[in-house]
C-alpha cells in the first residue's frame, strides 16, 4: 500500500502524472525514515529537514500533519518489525521543462522492509566531487543520479558504499550516508560546510558522543585509526575497509559510539 496525495492505494494503482516535475526534472525533496515495531524513529527531525529541504527549493512547506497521516496509515498497513519508510515532496504537475506551473505539490509515502545492517563494511572513494558550492548543496532531493552511478561503482569494487570529496579535496559523504573518522584519538566528521548533507543520525552522533566537526582532506581515510558510517538504516557501522586499506574493527571508539547510539535510540522514538 501507498499513500498518494491522501489516498492510500495498492501499489499497482497508486499513480503520479508523468508531467509531474519530480519525474521531469527531479525537482522534489525526501526523507527516509526508520520504522522499528510499526513505529518511525525520530519523525520530528525527519520533518524538519524535510522543510528545509523543500524551502531551499523554493517549495511550500510541506504539511506535517499531512505528512503524519501518511506515515501512520502506511505503517498500518504494513506492519513488520523494521521498515524503511520513504516520504517524497514535489513540485506537482508542471510543463516539460524547468519551470514550474503553480500547480499543487505532489507528497507521496510508501514503506518497504529493511534487514538490520552488519556491524562492518567496507567503501571505496570516487573520482566525482561535491559541488559544496551547489544550489542545492546539503538538501535532500530527488536528484539522485549522481548517486546511483557512485554507488554502482562501489557496487562493482565489492563495496557497499562510494565516499567523496568536495572540490577543495575535502572529505565530504557518502552517496547516502555521512563519515566519521578517529583520529589521534578525537572523533571527527566533516562540517557541514564541506557539502554534506545534515544526516540524522550525524546530528544525533554528534549530540550524544562528543564528536567534532573539522574540515578534513580525503586522504585522512588512508590514516584515520578508525572509520564509520552513520544514516538511518546503518545506524552507525564500522568501516573495515577503504580502498585498498585494510581496518581492523569495530574499534573502542566506534564501538563506544554504536553502544551510546543503540541506548539513547531505544529510550526514545523521538530523541
Amino acid at each position: 500500500m501507498i499513500w498518494v496525495n491522501g489516498t492510500l492505494a495498492e501499489d499497482t494503482a497508486a499513480t503520479l502524472s508523468v508531467l509531474d516535475h519530480g519525474l521531469t526534472t527531479g525537482d522534489g525533496v525526501f526523507e527516509t525514515v526508520k520504522a522499528v515495531a510499526g513505529q518511525p524513529f525520530a519523525l520530528n527531525r525527519h520533518l524538519d529537514r524535510l522543510t528545509r529541504s523543500a524551502r531551499g527549493l523554493g517549495l511550500a512547506d510541506p504539511d506535517h500533519g499531512q505528512v503524519r497521516a501518511g506515515v501512520a496509515q502506511v505503517l498500518a498497513a504494513h506492519p513488520m518489525p523494521l521498515g524503511r519508510v520513504r516520504i517524497t515532496y514535489t513540485g506537482g504537475i508542471a510543463p516539460l521543462g524547468s519551470e514550474r506551473s503553480g500547480s499543487p505539490t505532489s507528497l507521496v509515502v510508501a514503506m518497504s522492509s529493511a534487514a538490520p545492517r552488519p556491524d562492518t563494511t567496507a567503501v571505496v572513494t570516487v573520482p566525482w566531487r561535491r559541488n559544496e558550492h551547489s544550489a542545492v548543496a546539503g538538501l535532500k532531493t530527488t536528484s539522485y543520479a549522481e548517486n546511483v552511478v557512485a554507488l554502482a561503482a562501489a557496487h562493482r569494487a565489492g563495496a557497499s558504499e562510494a565516499l567523496f570529496a568536495n572540490t577543495a579535496g575535502q572529505l565530504c559523504e557518502g552517496t547516502g550516508s555521512n563519515v566519521f573518522v578517529v583520529l589521534g584519538g578525537r572523533l571527527l566528521t566533516p562540517p557541514l560546510s564541506s557539502g554534506c548533507l545534515a544526516g540524522i543520525t550525524r546530528e544525533l552522533v554528534l549530540e550524544w558522543t562528543g564528536a567534532e566537526e573539522a574540515e578534513l582532506p580525503l586522504d585522512v581515510l588512508e590514516r584515520a585509526e578508525e572509520i564509520f558510517l552513520t544514516s538511518t538504516l546503518r545506524d552507525v557501522q564500522a568501516v573495515t575497509k577503504a580502498d585498498d586499506r585494510t581496518l581492523a574493527g569495530p574499534g573502542p571508539v566506534t564501538l563506544k559510539a554504536m553502544a551510546q547510539f543503540a541506548e539513547r535510540a531505544a529510550d526514545s522514538l523521538e530523541p
